[in-house]
């Protein structure tokens, strides 16, 4: 059997949210956002170990007001965070041991299922990395350096990607450890394998996985929490 993991990345400050604490520790439903994000890989019985990926400055605000408060029991570390989002992953990628798939998510993410983190690690024992995204709703268009409509991209050919992005461990880890030495930023993991020549397989999401980023989507959050509890 695989030994599956999930990094939670959760070292950015979010200046969007303007908020006077970290957004990922926001109130949702009388709990931090982030302990909805670790929660539902947590309680996924596909899931072994979980390593956060947190500031400097608030590891132990973490460890204690998260991860020990709510018993997150398969939190194994929570490790700092660098100075890119890429640099937070490389460091949580590090932090594990014996690895097989790993699964990197969003701590701003609080709304992912069990069947996306299932399917993430069904695509990426098949096919080596795999992301979950959803497709556009709305015309896309090219805009050119003067505000003119350039080009109108097809939609059926366009996927909205959000988190877990999901890997075979040695595929992600040899990746970031390359890009760290060559000094090639991307920004995302999938961009990452791409660039070192892997495929990545897209599947389905949900349009409720929503990245909380900013005051208008904390209330869309809300919202679909309070949706799902009535249900």
């Amino acid at each position: 059997m695989s030994n599956n993991c999930a990094i939670i990345v959760a070292a950015g400050k979010g200046k969007r949210m303007k908020s006077n604490i970290n957004k990922q520790f926001i109130d949702i439903k009388g709990k931090p956002m982030l302990y909805y994000s670790i929660d539902a890989f947590n309680k996924n019985s596909s899931i072994d170990n979980i390593v956060v990926v947190c500031g400097k400055d608030e590891i132990e605000y973490c460890r204690e007001n998260v991860i020990k408060k709510y018993n997150l029991s398969k939190v194994s570390r929570v490790v700092e965070g660098g100075q890119e989002r890429q640099d937070s992953v490389f460091n949580g990628l590090k932090a594990l041991r014996n690895c097989d798939i790993v699964l990197i998510h969003d701590g701003a993410r609080p709304l992912v299922t069990s069947k996306i983190i299932e399917n993430g690690i069904k695509y990426s024992n098949i096919y080596g990395a795999c992301a979950c995204g959803i497709r556009p709703k709305d015309t896309v268009k090219v805009k050119d350096e003067n505000g003119f409509s350039h080009d109108t991209l097809n939609r059926e050919q366009l996927f909205l990607v959000q988190t877990p992005q999901c890997f075979k461990y040695n595929l992600i880890y040899k990746s970031h450890n390359k890009a760290s030495e060559e000094r090639i930023q991307a920004t995302d993991d999938t961009k990452l394998v791409e660039y070192y020549g892997s495929k990545v397989y897209l599947y389905e999401g949900s349009y409720d996985n929503i990245k909380i980023t900013t005051p208008e989507d904390l209330s869309i959050a809300k919202a679909i929490f309070e949706d799902r509890y009535i249900k």
